[in-house]
């Protein structure tokens, strides 16, 4: 009798017991649904915001990088004396300055792209000074001439970091 009881005890249970089971997956499963809705809500929002922070962020890089292209800043910053030092120095300054303005930008950037824009920025003072090294060069229009006639051969450093910020917008945008 014990054993009929024991039965009928497991046949009542274990439907009750699959029953919860079941109802427990469902739960589970439906409130992961709702909290992964919820996180694409909010991210929709937040993206809302951001991304004219990140477009504003690229903007202002791309103005960074055409201004430090050699090309245009050797034609914006003339030569205040003939020393040749001096006029790389103040050069390189002025990049600096640029670039200590637009520092907070990074923070929208990728690491990526960071690094793109901080080595066209080094890859420029770096001509800026071998140039100024070569021992012909005497003045300090001379020095802006040879980066002038050089750089008219080769594609310049700010070029290529352009075409980054480009493509990462574009992927941004999804275009």
């Amino acid at each position: 009798m014990d054993t009929i009881k024991i039965i009928e005890i497991a046949a009542f249970t274990l439907p009750s017991i699959i029953t919860g089971g079941v109802a427990y997956y469902f739960f589970k499963t439906h409130i992961q649904h709702e909290d992964n809705r919820r996180r694409y809500i909010i991210q929709k929002e937040n993206n809302k915001e951001a991304l004219p922070l990140k477009l504003q962020a690229y903007e202002r890089m791309t103005l960074f990088l055409e201004r430090i292209n050699p090309t245009k800043l050797l034609v914006r910053i003339a030569p205040f004396n003939e020393d040749k030092k001096d006029y790389e120095n103040y050069l390189i300054q002025q990049i600096e300055q640029e670039f200590e303005h637009n520092l907070a930008q990074q923070i929208y950037l990728s690491e990526d792209c960071w690094t793109v824009i901080c080595n066209s920025k080094n890859a420029i003072i770096q001509t800026l000074r071998s140039a100024s090294k070569q021992e012909e060069i005497k003045t300090a229009q001379a020095l802006r001439e040879l980066v002038l006639t050089d750089l008219v051969q080769k594609v310049t450093p700010t070029h290529n970091a352009l075409n980054y910020l480009k493509t990462e917008v574009s992927i941004i945008l999804g275009s």
